[in-house]
């Protein structure tokens, strides 16, 4: 049986190896490139996060990575963020005054209100009611954090929320073949195994295009 073909979009993030032993585990046969050729013909990406958004995306700009990805997706392909690869979705960030790749609707801010920050740590990730996803089939989870920004709304996007001292965010959104989550999969044992096994589930009828 063939393994789904993932492309880990690689810019320097640090979690590119734990995600790629998480993704194997979860069932895919994992590429990790930093060309934007072999990410622009990927039937399914993930952009993975670690420090700031600022830094991200000045990191995907510099290889041409942020308009790879874009034109894989408006080609078909199925695209997973993760962490600040999340944040990276939308349209803009707080952190830095950074415009992000404008995949989804929406802003990410700091998480005012939250003791202690960076948020680091074990918390509940709650579905949204009536807002079923293969990404999702297994919430209510309890999940692994690293952060001190999110999408506080997310609008139509928002598959789960999670609440910090009273501060509700979005930690997990999809939207047309694009998917995110804000907790580490890697790091969230059943949690995330069961959340990159809804990626490749939910991206099963994508058509490979000549991925590496």
């Amino acid at each position: 049986m063939t393994r789904p073909t993932v492309v880990l979009v690689d810019y320097g993030a640090g979690n590119i190896r734990s995600l790629r032993a998480a993704l194997e585990r979860a069932g895919a046969a994992v590429t990790v490139s930093s060309d934007r050729r072999v990410v622009e013909r990927a039937p399914r990406l993930m952009v993975p996060g670690q420090g700031a958004a600022g830094a991200a995306m000045d990191a995907l700009r510099a290889g041409g990575l942020d308009d790879a990805v874009r034109r894989a997706v408006a080609e078909g392909a199925y695209l997973l963020g993760v962490c600040v690869g999340l944040q990276l979705l939308f349209e803009r960030s707080a952190e830095d005054d950074v415009t992000c790749l404008g995949l989804l609707p929406g802003r990410v801010e700091r998480l005012e209100g939250v003791a202690l920050l960076p948020h680091m740590g074990w918390n509940d990730v709650d579905p949204v009611p009536g807002r079923p996803h293969p990404v999702a089939a297994e919430l209510p989870a309890v999940a692994y954090f690293a952060h001190s920004f999110a999408v506080r709304d997310a609008g139509a996007a928002t598959l789960a929320t999670t609440e910090v001292d009273g501060v509700r965010f979005a930690s997990m959104v999809a939207g047309d073949r694009i998917a995110g989550a804000q907790f580490h999969p890697e790091r969230s044992a059943a949690a995330g195994a069961a959340m990159l096994r809804g990626f490749l589930r939910w991206s099963a009828d994508v058509e490979a295009r000549g991925a590496a």
